[in-house]
């Protein structure tokens, strides 16, 4: 049997089963799928702090014509905050209609969908706009990164029993994230988050 065909079948089979689970518990299913795309979520806030803040904040410090000022950008943080929970529930529906199942499965379909995401994204970018290369670079490869940290949260929540362990793992993911931001912004890696010039 051919990839195409097993990933047909497989959709095929979890839109059966979601019916199934649908019609002998629809508010425990949709309860299950409300908590883990929240788990996804939030460790995509998280690591997207790392991220910006802690990893690529040189790459925003000085004068960009292409970049909001801190304060500017400091004011949208929900606009892009909200596109991540866009993306997160795409791929929790993605993840149960192709039976992503298990951190691994899940990671590496997310590690693929963020680059088809963040590539056609940076290639977009790349083309109207005067964003220098290795931040456009540094955006796909970062950004492709958290949507594999999303897709491992999803598979392994969609294929645990229960979400305790998950959602523990999650908490101390981000807690970790935070700690390595803040402590990469006092060693001097990266620069002190501020919001005045």
């Amino acid at each position: 049997m051919s990839d195409v065909a097993r990933t047909f079948n497989g959709a095929v089979e979890s839109f059966h089963r979601l019916n199934d689970m649908a019609d002998s518990d629809p508010p425990a299913v949709g309860r299950r799928m409300i908590r883990v795309t929240v788990l996804a979520w939030v460790a995509m806030l998280g690591f997207d702090a790392l991220l910006h803040a802690g990893l690529l904040a040189r790459l925003y410090d000085g004068p960009n014509a292409f970049l909001l000022t801190p304060e500017q950008a400091f004011g949208r943080i929900p606009l892009g905050y909200t596109s991540f929970l866009v993306q997160a529930l795409l791929l929790t529906w993605l993840c149960w209609r192709l039976d992503i199942r298990g951190a691994g499965e899940g990671l590496r379909f997310g590690l693929l969908l963020g680059a088809v995401i963040w590539g056609s994204l940076t290639l977009g970018l790349a083309s109207i706009s005067t964003a220098p290369a290795i931040l456009l670079v540094a955006w796909f490869v970062g950004q492709t990164v958290e949507m594999g940290i999303a897709g491992a949260v999803l598979g392994a929540g969609l294929s645990a029993d229960r979400l305790r362990r998950l959602a523990l793992f999650v908490i101390l993911f981000v807690l970790a994230c935070l700690v390595v931001t803040v402590a990469l912004q006092n060693i001097g890696l990266a620069p002190p988050a501020r919001l005045t010039p």
